[in-house]
């Protein structure tokens, strides 16, 4: 371990060399300075010590004048002050300013050793404290990095799975279009529709995503339907109604269990309900149903009238528009309706060509 080193300033030189040789025998090391300016050119000389001992009471510079200097430019350094009994009174002042502790002269040797050790003690707690925060907060701050790291690579993960979510549902939802080409392309045309409208509605990007999920798999439930059914050409009997009917719910089954489509099953249980009670299958009324369906409500009648079938050629946005404005209040929620009928006419047959160009270009 080094030796401490300590300054010892006095315009008395024989005051100095009997503090120096008290501290020499207690194995400090000690340097001497006749006035508080030669002390600061010791200091500013790039020489290093880790405790100073000043008289109070000197020309040119005192001791405190010396004690603001070297507080300023070496915190660190502890600085005590000897003093007279007389000049208590400004001891006590220059502990306020900074000073760690006093000396009355004259002093034994067993009381300067005594201070030096508390102030060098002082000294080290001080340093050691500061390491000890210093690598604390090098610690937190690298500990904040690796979690901001691994924070970004969970959400690259949670983006990459999401992705691949997307990616399944496309492939359920086109095995959905081939099994019943009557709706070819259905669900992703209502889909657009839907997410137009939630947009225009105000809704968020998160919400969005559900409502377009749940648009896209709303028809879902129909790959439990028997292919007797589904692919009847002919009007089906009031039984296989029924059966028809109960494709909600087999979609809901299907995606429940799935927590990152939870939320979307929900809509895919709800999208045949109607907002004044009379739908299926559960006969929800207003807000009862969610509002992905609601919103899903208006934008499926859409499609369905704005497309060909076989038993009807297709009809205008126009037509759509009214038959979907005089349903407002039974069929459809009266808000859903008013953000519908304000929405440029142009969007939907932009939408639609859209979904017909990605669909071709795959």
């Amino acid at each position: 371990m080094a030796t401490e080193r300590i300054l010892v300033v006095d315009d008395e030189e024989t005051i100095r060399e009997i503090v120096c040789s008290m501290l020499t025998s207690a194995k400090y090391e000690c340097r001497q300075a006749g006035s508080g300016m030669e002390a600061l050119a010791l200091l500013d000389s790039g020489e290093e010590f880790e405790l100073m001992l000043s008289d109070l009471m000197m020309a040119n510079l005192d001791g405190i004048g010396l004690l603001e200097r070297t507080k300023e430019r070496f915190p660190d350094m502890p600085v005590v002050m000897v003093t007279a009994v007389h000049d208590i009174s400004v001891a006590l002042a220059a502990l306020r300013n900074g000073a760690y502790d006093y000396l009355l002269k004259p002093f034994e040797r067993e009381q300067l050793l005594a201070t030096v050790r508390r102030a060098l003690e002082n000294r080290r707690l001080k340093l050691e404290n500061r390491a000890y925060q210093t690598n604390l907060e090098s610690q937190v701050m690298a500990r904040t990095e690796q979690l901001r790291r691994a924070n970004g690579q969970l959400k690259e993960a949670m983006t990459d799975l999401e992705r691949s979510y997307d990616i399944t549902l496309e492939a359920l939802g086109g095995a959905l279009d081939l099994k019943d080409a009557e709706t070819e392309g259905h669900s992703r045309r209502v889909t657009a529709f839907t997410i137009a409208i939630a947009k225009a509605m105000g809704l968020n990007k998160d919400q969005i995503k559900v409502i377009a999920r749940g648009a896209f798999l709303h028809d879902i439930g129909k790959m439990a339907i028997p292919d007797r059914i589904l692919l009847k050409p002919d009007k089906l009997t009031p039984e296989e109604v029924q059966v028809m009917r109960e494709h909600c719910y087999h979609g809901y089954q299907m995606l429940k269990r799935i927590p990152f489509l939870a939320e979307a099953a929900e809509i895919v249980y709800t999208h045949q309900e109607r907002f004044d009670g009379t739908g299926y299958p559960r006969m929800l009324k207003a807000e009862q149903i969610p509002l992905g369906a609601r919103i899903f409500s208006v934008a499926d009648t859409l499609d369905a009238i704005t497309s060909d079938r076989p038993y009807r050629r297709k009809q205008s946005i126009e037509a759509a528009c009214k038959e979907i404005q005089d349903w407002s209040g039974r069929q459809f929620d009266p808000e859903v309706v008013k953000t519908f009928l304000e929405m440029p006419k142009s969007i939907w047959d932009d939408l639609r060509r859209e979904v017909a160009y990605s669909t071709s270009a795959k």
